[in-house]
C-alpha cells in the first residue's frame, strides 16, 4: 500500500475551528464582498488642497514658459485657460458629465485626472 500523507487542512480537538496553512493571513469573508476600489463621494479637504496646489504649479510652469520667450501652439492654447484663482470652486473640483443627474461629477472620478486639464466646461454647465 501507499504511504499516508498528512493533509494540509487539519481540525483542532473540537473540530469547530478550521486551521489552514495560511494561519493568521487567511482571507476573511469581507475581502470577497463589495467593490475592489472604493472611491468616496466627495473630495476631502486634503485632496481639494492638493488639487489647488496642482493647478497653481501648472500655472507657474505655463508662466515660466511664457516668460522664456518660446512661442508654440500648445503655449497659446494653455494661455487661454483660466488660472487657478480665476476658477469657480465648482470648476476646480467637478467636471461636466452628460450621464450624471446634475451634469457634473467629482473630478476624482475621472481616470488620470491629475494628468489631464479639466479647466473648461461646456457653456451653461
Amino acid at each position: 500500500m501507499g504511504r499516508h500523507v498528512a493533509p494540509l487542512i487539519a481540525f483542532d480537538v473540537d473540530s469547530r475551528v478550521l486551521h489552514t496553512m495560511f494561519g493568521a493571513f487567511r482571507p476573511t469573508a469581507s475581502v470577497h464582498v463589495g467593490l475592489l476600489w472604493k472611491t468616496p463621494w466627495r473630495l476631502s479637504p486634503t485632496r481639494k488642497a492638493n488639487v489647488r496646489d496642482r493647478l497653481k504649479k501648472v500655472d507657474a510652469v505655463i508662466e515660466a514658459v511664457r516668460a522664456s520667450g518660446v512661442e508654440c501652439a500648445a503655449l497659446t492654447k494653455a494661455l487661454e485657460l483660466p488660472k487657478e484663482h480665476e476658477m469657480d470652486p465648482k470648476d476646480k473640483y467637478t467636471v461636466f458629465s452628460p450621464h450624471d443627474r446634475n451634469y457634473r461629477k467629482g473630478i476624482h472620478k475621472v481616470p488620470k485626472f491629475t494628468r489631464i486639464t479639466h479647466r473648461t466646461n461646456p457653456k451653461g454647465f
